[in-house]
């Protein structure tokens, strides 16, 4: 670790050169120009791949203007080429979207080729400065009695990483076919996805792990600890991750699905390892909800087998108006709402003789779930409107108070005395 931080130290003696110094504030000031020039209006109607050669350009051409003078202006060039391969990728993802979705472009260029190519620029920079194959046999420690160096933790992470990020196309290419192959549903094809994926990713943990150097016994005590840890600290994460694993297998929870959540229709975007990620349409909001509550707690779906939903309106009509009519009206109105569906047929239904009002039931289909507030919205509107046009009364609860003259309760003695108008 000592003689990694000596090199280290050495590469500041190599940036605090005149030279070195003086392309790094002509970098700085020639990046500032270009951002405070770029929001000019002409240079707004340059073409966008022009537009992202131009300053990294500027800096491979003042590099060769240095070289042509005899100076010494290698910086220039690398961070211009560097620069340029960055804005490559920019122009690489408008290509790749045209042939995948943009979330899945955006993932790719996230998390695996972006972050791969300033690895990449990262260690041609510090080959510059030092040798490569000197710094990779650096001992930074020992781990279980085995020597890692600097080299195979570099590698170790790397891979690591790539096996993370990079084993999800093949895995789920591989899960497709054999879906095509053996007919299982589109939940069991994700589930398979997953566990493809994982065991890969576990073949080749296993295999840097030997790499490193560590031996059989070291990983049988890592497996002893990470067992402990289930035990008491993650396991409501390991019993989340079989919760996914087992939804996906199930298909009762899938992407797409509709679940009522505190009575409010929510649909599933994302079916995770720990977590399902719904989105709920009233207030744009997306909860995460533990696997393991699917197990413990209720949870209505409307799209188990079907997106249809029924739908209910309580109204109430006054007594005078006869009920044959409501109810045709009531069914008429709704056929007339563009989003209820003509078959199944609404149905309307007296069910109650209430207080102030015969009330009725309206109950109709609808193809979408998530609308069904918006849908209810249009047929209350709807059944306004068609009782006004036929005069058909809508009555609210009345009270009326009546008060009547009581007789005296007062007892013959207790009560006032009369004058007396009789005289003799």
């Amino acid at each position: 670790m000592n003689q990694l931080f000596w090199e280290i130290i050495g590469w500041l003696g190599y940036l605090q050169r005149a030279s070195i110094m003086f392309q790094l504030l002509l970098i700085i000031a020639l990046v500032m120009a270009w951002r405070i020039l770029r929001q000019h209006p002409r240079l707004e109607m340059i073409p966008k791949p022009l537009g992202l050669l131009i300053a990294p350009g500027g800096l491979v051409l003042l590099n060769a203007l240095a070289k042509s003078l005899g100076w010494d202006a290698g910086l220039l060039g690398y961070l211009g080429l560097s620069w340029l391969g960055w804005n490559f990728l920019s122009l690489l993802d408008s290509l790749l979207q045209q042939l995948m979705p943009a979330p899945r472009v955006h993932e790719l260029q996230s998390r695996l080729v972006r972050p791969l190519y300033l690895i990449t620029v990262v260690l041609m920079f510090i080959n510059r400065l030092d040798n490569i194959n000197d710094l990779s046999v650096i001992e930074l420690g020992q781990v279980f009695g085995v020597s890692v160096t600097l080299g195979k933790l570099f590698t170790s992470l790397v891979v690591s990483y790539l096996l993370l990020v990079g084993t999800g196309p093949p895995a789920a290419g591989v899960s497709w076919l054999l879906q095509k192959l053996l007919g299982y549903s589109e939940g069991s094809r994700k589930a398979v996805e997953l566990i493809i994926r994982y065991v890969v990713v576990g073949i080749g943990v296993t295999a840097v792990s030997f790499h490193i150097g560590l031996n059989g016994t070291a990983l049988v005590a890592i497996a002893g600890g990470l067992s402990v840890g289930l035990g008491f600290g993650i396991k409501e994460v390991f019993s989340n991750f079989i919760s996914g694993i087992w939804l996906l297998f199930e298909g009762s929870v899938r992407p797409g699905e509709v679940l009522m959540v505190d009575n409010d229709p929510c649909e599933v975007r994302k079916l995770g390892l720990r977590a399902t990620l719904l989105w709920r349409d009233r207030d744009n909001a997306e909860l995460l909800i533990p696997n393991q509550m699917f197990f413990t707690a209720q949870a209505t779906s409307y799209t188990a087998t079907d997106r249809l939903r029924r739908s209910e309106i309580r109204i109430g009509a006054a007594y005078r108006h006869d009920p044959r009519q409501v109810l045709q009206l009531l069914e008429e109105t709704a056929l007339n709402v563009p989003r209820v569906l003509k078959t199944p047929a609404p149905r309307a239904l007296q069910v109650k003789y209430g207080d102030s009002a015969i009330e009725y039931s309206l109950r109709y289909w609808i193809a979408d779930p998530m609308s069904n507030i918006g849908i209810v919205s249009e047929v209350n509107q709807a059944i306004w409107t068609a009782f006004k046009r036929e005069g058909i009364e809508i009555p609210f609860p009345q009270q009326v108070n009546t008060i009547r003259d009581q007789p005296s309760l007062m007892s013959g003695r207790d009560a006032p005395e009369k004058p007396d108008k009789t005289r003799r």
